[in-house]
């Protein structure tokens, strides 16, 4: 358990694992790259935009693209993913537009459509309440007779919560089909992974559910889709929930608010920007002649449109009507509801 299940080594060559595949159609392997590059890519234009002053806060997920875009591409369109706020690669995968994101860190009152239709919830941003929801529809799914699973993308701090307690117990005393993804990328906020638990890996923690655990390393793609993959067969078969440990790295600081130099220093972040998982799949999928001229031209030209459009949907954007906020939080609206409008609105004249 203490070891992270790795598939491609830092240098990009193939390790001795043999549990798991990784031989993977290459039109595969390629689609994995293509995800990885343009969610890098659009993380970046995120951050631009928000110190152009186009959005109100981004957080990046710089770094851990391959630990999201490796759990989400094995899982079929029909199981229901519960992301928190630094999941792009995972919307990325279920084919949510950037715009619609963007709306959400905009601050835009419906904090962006089309989410539920592509079976994915809307982003949580309060920590750890999305487990409790994930459960919540993997016990439904059972009780329904659906053949689909949950997933729960959780951070390391998000451990630290009663949320994610009370959601893995449950979880497991149901034998609810719920995978909980935990990504731990060593900070919470400020707080480093050494401060939050006394275990030896947050994996451990497992046992006292009664759920198998499993550390992956985070930059490994293949390793991530190989290890998501063998806990959604395992929650099909109605075994219960997995608990995956995905050990990876916050490359930016928590969020564009965050002043990261204050509390971690520059050799650290030296030490993991060696393990990038962009540089280490692409010199697999070199070696093993997968990856050619012509798909990294049509990699480049898909994310030069995206971050275009991405743009084109912010800049300029009006913003929304105050009033919106109001009038859809009951069927009819309340007095104490009037009354905070009508101060908002003198506020704004």
């Amino acid at each position: 358990m203490d070891q992270p299940v790795q598939l491609i080594g830092p240098d990009g060559t193939a390790t001795a694992e043999s549990r798991y595949r990784r031989d993977l159609p290459p039109e595969t392997l390629v689609w994995l790259y293509e995800n990885l590059v343009v969610t890098r890519d659009l993380d970046a234009e995120f951050v631009n935009l928000q110190r152009q002053g186009e959005l109100a806060l981004y957080a990046s997920c710089r770094g851990q693209e391959a630990a999201q875009i490796g759990a989400a591409a094995c899982l079929r369109k029909t199981d229901w993913l519960f992301p928190q706020f630094r999941e792009l690669g995972v919307l990325m995968v279920r084919g949510i537009a950037p715009a619609q994101l963007a709306a959400l860190w905009r601050g835009s009152w419906h904090g962006g459509l089309d989410f539920t239709s592509k079976c994915c919830a809307p982003v949580a941003i309060p920590i750890a309440t999305n487990a409790l929801h994930a459960v919540g529809a993997a016990m439904a799914a059972q009780r329904l007779g659906e053949d689909s699973l949950t997933v729960a993308f959780i951070g390391d701090g998000a451990t630290s919560e009663g949320d994610s307690h009370e959601a893995m117990n449950m979880a497991s005393v149901e034998k609810a089909p719920c995978v909980f993804y935990i990504q731990n990328n060593q900070w919470a906020i400020s707080v480093p992974a050494s401060r939050q638990y006394a275990a030896p890996t947050i994996a451990h923690r497992a046992i006292g559910y009664g759920m198998p655990g499993i550390r992956v390393d985070g930059n490994d793609i293949l390793a991530c889709y190989a290890v998501m993959a063998e806990a959604a067969e395992r929650a099909r078969a109605g075994d219960g929930p997995t608990l995956i440990e995905a050990v990876t790295y916050r490359m930016e600081p928590h969020t564009t608010s965050d002043d990261a130099t204050r509390y971690r220093t520059a050799a650290e972040l030296a030490e993991w920007s060696a393990r990038d998982p962009i540089t280490r799949y692409r010199r697999y999928l070199r070696d093993i002649g997968v990856l050619t001229e012509r798909v990294e031209h049509r990699v480049e030209a898909r994310s030069v449109r995206l971050r275009a459009e991405l743009r084109d949907s912010v800049v300029g954007a009006p913003d929304p009507d105050v009033d919106e906020l109001f009038d859809h939080v009951y069927a009819e609206i309340t007095p104490e509801l009037s009354a905070q409008r009508a101060q908002l609105r003198a506020e704004l004249a």
